[in-house]
């Protein structure tokens, strides 16, 4: 068993490694490349994302096993699945309209997610990236902290990013380009 779980990490590794060595590596800062823990998925996001959140829910925290999660708003068709296929898994949300995770069928590490809920109907296109399955999270820090009157007491937030107890006003919150972007979703749902 230990002989196949290293060739996985080595077939993993080389993969990455070529995307990162600069033969292959497209010269713009506004990509992202990411996946899945084993390497059967890789994914590439081709532009900022909208926003990044820190969720601190409770439901992040017992989905994720974490004390938070952080995601990368984007627009689904601005993600490139480079590798692989995902399985979709459907699980239980606050609201009701439950959220879609997209996970490696072999590791069943989650790439991202689609909160259905989401505002004007737009659910379906936009997808939340795991931050933490990016080849480099720290390219995407959280942008806003959200749902932090659930927080765990020993988690210290930057006094530098905003924070929320609950979830926040997107036209406050969001830049004047996310903002346009959205605009071009939530039009193309309207139609």
């Amino acid at each position: 068993m230990l002989a196949r779980d290293e060739s996985i990490l080595y077939a993993a590794l080389t993969y990455r490694d070529r995307y990162t060595d600069g033969d292959y590596m497209p010269d713009q800062t506004n990509v992202y490349d990411g996946g899945c823990g084993c390497g059967e998925v890789r994914f590439r996001m081709e532009s900022r994302p909208l926003i990044v959140h820190c969720c601190h829910c409770s439901w992040c925290q017992r989905q994720n096993g974490s004390a938070f999660a952080v995601n990368a708003l984007i627009e689904a068709d601005r993600v490139q699945l480079l590798q692989g296929n995902v399985v979709d898994i459907e699980v239980p949300s606050p609201s009701g309209a439950n959220q879609r995770i997209s996970r490696c069928p072999s590791c069943q590490v989650a790439v991202w997610s689609y909160y259905l809920v989401m505002f004007g109907g737009i659910g379906e296109l936009v997808r939340f990236i795991r931050v933490g399955a990016l080849d480099d999270p720290s390219r995407l820090p959280p942008d806003v902290h959200i749902f932090t009157a659930s927080k765990q007491p020993w988690v210290t937030l930057p006094p530098d990013i905003p924070a929320e107890e609950e979830y926040y006003v997107t036209e406050k919150t969001w830049s004047a380009d996310s903002l346009a972007r959205r605009a071009v979703l939530l039009s193309s749902v309207q139609r």
